[in-house]
């Protein structure tokens, strides 16, 4: 905030405002008549047709789910809700506890799995930290395990748990700020053991009785568990990046048994976990160097996604200058991965306006021109995309989420086309999973 204060009085003092500085004065003061426009026209912030529900009615979701289906994370209403990314319906909804909900998802069994923390008396009082276990038809509470009250509660979406590939143990991140894992066993829906971690933080799945962790000095973990869950074995690798030069974020993406990286700077790690040790690829540029001198860098809080099949990876780009790794993106870059080249530059649109978890539309039956300048206008405000995430079947979305919106953008993955808006009743969207995986859904993906 300073620094940006003290950039813009810098250049009223010189009589000079520079081109990134003056393209984000006019999304400022497009921002602001768009919303002049709303007060006076009145814009429609919800539709008076709806039918009216039928209140005590049980109902379950259809099985298997569907490729298509999203859960989506809201901070403000602390919960997740899971909506049908082809006509927008909303399907169910999980409450979540203290920080984000970030829910689990199996292959092999009709359930899912959400790490929470509560307060007895709502923001403090005695700590309760539990994974609870919910039926995936019905999306009710089956059971729960009890874990040590110290669950990092994290502002990200990446590594604070994960299961095992074969499904049958959870690692939940702790953080005291001493750093472990919570180890509980699935089947058996018993807590087995807290592991100390010195040193290493996250935890990503690696195989069957196998967690990965990332490490302060550039290394990785590797915790391996027997069939009880108890850790038979630790290792740690070499520094696979510099953790001073050029840190790697820890929004991974996961490409078959190999996670992907992205350092600050815009380099590529991949590491590959199939082995019984993780084998480390020479680093990779997702930028040019005309990129660079453009300042096109990555960032957002899950910039990263894979589509299994094809082997495109999906990267969200903005222009912007150091240590803007987390700033939202404005493009979406497609990468090879086999070829480890560029692809498509696909520029990003509005996922939608919305207040108060309603969506912010402009009536049909206007006169035109009005219609077309409002919905251009609304369209012009600059809503940051966050996170991106990409559907795992033969026709693949592109799913885009902006913390400021309750919209979501779909986009075609192959051609990049921009398809529709979905409007998923969220305050705020921070939390987007597609778990292809999930109860018989297409195999692959982010789990």
């Amino acid at each position: 905030m300073f620094h940006r204060v003290g950039c813009f009085s810098f250049f009223l003092r010189s009589g000079g405002v520079p081109a990134p500085a003056m393209r984000h004065h006019l999304r400022i003061r497009w921002s602001l008549i768009a919303l002049v426009l709303l007060g006076i026209a009145g814009a429609r912030t919800g539709r008076a047709d709806l039918e009216i529900e039928q209140t005590g009615q049980v109902a379950s979701l259809p099985q298997p789910p569907s490729p298509h289906w999203a859960w989506v994370g809201d901070p403000v209403q602390r919960r997740s809700v899971l909506v049908d990314l082809e006509n927008g319906r909303m399907l169910g909804n999980l409450a979540g506890g203290e920080g984000l909900a970030i829910a689990l998802f199996p292959r092999s069994r009709r359930e899912l799995y959400m790490p929470r923390t509560h307060y007895s008396r709502g923001d403090h009082g005695e700590r309760v930290d539990a994974l609870i276990f919910f039926d995936s038809t019905l999306l009710t509470p089956v059971g729960e395990v009890i874990l040590p009250p110290k669950r990092a509660i994290l502002a990200f979406t990446s590594g604070g748990s994960a299961l095992s590939d074969d499904d049958r143990f959870a690692a939940v991140f702790n953080l005291t700020p001493a750093t472990s894992i919570s180890i509980v066993d699935l089947e058996a829906r018993t807590f087995v053991e807290e592991v100390s971690t010195p040193g290493c933080s996250l935890v990503y799945p690696a195989g069957d009785r196998r967690f990965a962790m990332l490490c302060g000095n550039g290394a990785l973990l590797l915790v391996t568990l027997d069939e009880a869950g108890r850790v038979v074995e630790r290792t740690r690798s070499a520094p696979f990046f510099d953790p001073v030069k050029d840190p790697v974020t820890e929004k991974a993406a996961r490409w078959g048994e190999t996670w992907l990286f992205a350092s600050f700077e815009g380099y590529l790690y991949s590491v590959d976990l199939s082995g019984a040790e993780p084998r480390f690829s020479e680093p990779w540029s997702l930028l040019s160097e005309a990129d660079r001198e453009a300042s096109w860098r990555i960032g957002g809080t899950r910039h990263l996604a894979v589509h299994q099949a094809t082997g495109r990876l999906y990267s969200l780009v903005h222009q912007g200058g150091p240590d803007t790794h987390k700033d939202a993106g404005s493009e979406l870059w497609v990468y090879d991965l086999a070829t480890r080249t560029r692809l498509q530059r696909i520029e990003l649109e509005n996922p939608g306006l919305t207040f108060m978890g309603l969506p912010i539309e402009f009536g049909k039956d206007w006169i035109w021109p009005f219609n077309r300048l409002a919905g251009w206008l609304l369209a012009s405000v600059p809503i940051p995309i966050d996170e991106v995430q990409v559907t795992q079947d033969a026709a693949p979305l592109l799913v885009t989420a902006g913390t400021a919106s309750g919209g979501l953008g779909i986009y075609d993955a192959l051609n990049g086309e921009f398809l529709r808006h979905i409007y998923t009743g969220n305050m705020a969207n921070l939390g987007l999973q597609l778990p292809s995986g999930w109860a018989g859904a297409a195999q692959g993906g982010n789990r």
